[in-house]
């Protein structure tokens, strides 16, 4: 049964899956003519040590991440630990006392609330920052409360949240973006448009960069590092911003001019060279995964019959055992840790209980096939990423068979 259900998705998809292949070979060519253009060898691949003064790797990686972007400068590195770090430094580096930011896609990750909010802790709102918001209108959009909201002189970045976070959305596609940046400058707006791009990167032949934001930030253990990089993230934008936000990852008086790594950066490059291959294989598993659960009876977002415009993929179950049994069977499908029996628990950042299933040869990495849910009504898991297409399709035989053994 569970063998021609794969099979019966698998033909369903196919259309889907050529149309990934196409964009996965569209950006492979954007990467590798960057790769090209600044002649990498394997010079940059070198470690250093101390300062790191005239660290060619280090700078040529940042030239590398702005080219593929379409920006004017970059900024990657490993000392930047999570995509909430990346995300910290550029809104640190950009705001200002009395300064507002406004997200116009609602909430930011849950990660990312004390951050902004949080009290006595050296957030946003700690020196003197304000942040208001509004929601997404039917999926889309406000564009009438964007309006408004940009009458605030104090408002200088307005940020946007591609992906879903913890909420029942689809991923915000390029189109979307590349319409609402239009709109924030018809109105007026002269400060930073600020793009969290995790989860997003290489999904769509353009990036948010490439579409009307100024600055565009993710984590290099999700799509951009391939699977491949160790740690790290990257910034990229206009020059004048990336110089700012690189004065906060360091110190204003020394920014982007100083910072080793002593174990080189081969994989970081290796990792970016992998990155449209990788996230094609992540998306079609995706697919796949959610095709098979749809047949079943569960809702998933976005629908299979939709173009998925970042890797993650939700699924609404009925109760909390069939989510912590689903969630469980992506762990047991690890091949790391795949031993392990998940349980919920209070994660730091996180509002709620969550239960993570990641059995990544990198920890942490979404890019691998991982699974999470915060344990509360109504009971939502996201997973996203997987290397291989073959590791997900494998994943989805555990999946199956604990669903239907407790159907």
């Amino acid at each position: 049964m569970i063998d021609e259900l794969i099979q019966k998705c698998e033909k369903r998809l196919a259309p889907q899956f050529a149309k990934l292949e196409q964009t996965a070979y569209a950006n492979q060519v954007k990467v590798l003519e960057a790769f090209q253009k600044n002649k990498i060898a394997l010079r940059h691949f070198a470690a250093t040590s101390g300062y790191g003064y005239g660290d060619e790797g280090r700078d040529t990686l940042g030239m590398l991440f702005a080219d593929v972007f379409g920006t004017e400068a970059g900024l990657v590195s490993p000392n930047i630990l999570s995509g909430t770090h990346a995300l910290t430094i550029g809104l640190f580096g950009l705001l200002r006392t009395g300064d507002t930011l406004f997200s116009i896609a609602g909430n930011p990750y849950d990660t990312l609330q004390e951050v902004i909010n949080g009290k006595d802790i050296g957030s946003l709102a700690d020196y003197g920052i304000a942040f208001k918001k509004c929601d997404l209108k039917n999926g889309d959009f406000d564009f009438d409360s964007i309006r408004k909201g940009l009458a605030d002189p104090s408002v200088k970045v307005v940020f946007i949240q591609r992906s879903r976070g913890y909420e029942w959305r689809d991923a915000l596609s390029e189109e979307k973006i590349g319409k609402v940046c239009k709109f924030v400058r018809s109105c007026g707006f002269g400060g930073c448009i600020f793009v969290d791009n995790c989860y997003g990167e290489f999904v769509e032949e353009t990036e948010p960069t490439q579409n009307g934001a100024d600055v565009c930030v993710g984590s290099l253990i999700k799509n951009a590092g391939g699977g491949i990089a160790p740690t790290g993230g990257y910034i990229v934008g206009k020059k004048e911003y990336v110089d700012k936000i690189a004065g906060r990852l360091t110190s204003p008086s020394i920014g982007a001019e100083v910072g080793s790594y002593a174990y080189g950066y081969q994989y970081f490059y290796e990792g970016l060279f992998l990155a449209p291959h990788v996230v094609c294989q992540a998306l079609k598993g995706g697919l796949l995964i959610g095709a098979c659960l749809e047949e079943l009876g569960y809702r998933t977002s976005p629908s299979v019959d939709q173009q998925p415009y970042d890797i993650t993929r939700a699924i609404r179950f009925n109760t909390e055992a069939e989510l912590t049994g689903f969630i469980q069977a992506v762990q047991e499908a690890s091949p790391v840790d795949s031993f392990v029996k998940l349980e919920a628990w209070d994660m730091p950042g996180y509002e709620d209980r969550v239960i993570m299933a990641a059995g990544t040869f990198v920890q942490g990495a979404s890019i691998e096939l991982s699974a999470d849910a915060p344990v509360k009504e109504p009971y939502i898991a996201y997973f996203q990423g997987g290397l291989t297409y073959e590791h997900c399709k494998y994943a989805l035989t555990k999946i199956l068979n604990k669903i239907i053994k407790n159907v």
